[in-house]
């Protein structure tokens, strides 16, 4: 195979620790998405569908970032119209996660840095009238929450190592 085929997939190989951190992500997020769907059965009808959602959305984002280690997420799978088969840039998936993750960094400093000095005082809003009042969340709710504190530091990790197997891949292709 010659380095200009098309066809052809760089095969720089990440590095071991782009592995691990890959494979940690889905597990920083697992324990959230466990404890929302628990509350599936034991809350009211109105947050079920939103509890669902929410865990379903962030644990497939999560997965996601197994593409940025995998051979998967460097090609568009063949039973997709159109794009089936086809190379998938490298430097947009970066980007792309590059954002993710320190979009995820802000949300979990502003959340940290709120909590400690209230920076914005916020009551509860619920969705409607009906809507209970809850308490604030304690210690029993926020263990759940405190793994994905790695999420965004994490996917930027893993962002970068794609780009630099990425940026060794296109230097091979160059003749």
């Amino acid at each position: 195979m010659k380095p200009t085929d098309p066809a052809r997939v760089w095969t720089a190989d990440p590095s071991a620790w782009a592995v691990w951190a890959a494979y940690a992500v889905p597990l920083c997020v697992l324990p959230s998405a466990l404890w929302r769907l628990s509350l599936v059965f034991t809350d009211n009808a109105v947050t079920q569908w939103y509890m669902i959602f929410l865990s379903a959305l962030s644990m497939g984002l999560a997965l996601l970032t197994l593409g940025l280690v995998h051979g998967w997420g460097q090609r568009c799978p063949r039973w997709l119209p159109r794009v089936g088969g086809r190379r998938i840039p490298a430097r947009p998936v970066v980007r792309v996660a590059l954002i993710g993750g320190w979009s995820l960094v802000a949300i979990c400093v502003y959340f940290l840095l709120n909590h400690r000095f209230h920076l914005v005082q916020s009551t509860w809003v619920g969705i409607g009238d009906d809507e209970p009042v809850h308490p604030t969340p304690g210690w029993e709710v926020l263990r759940y929450y405190a793994p994905m504190l790695g999420w965004g530091p994490l996917v930027i990790a893993v962002a970068a190592d794609y780009g630099r197997r990425a940026a060794i891949g296109r230097r091979m292709e160059k003749p």
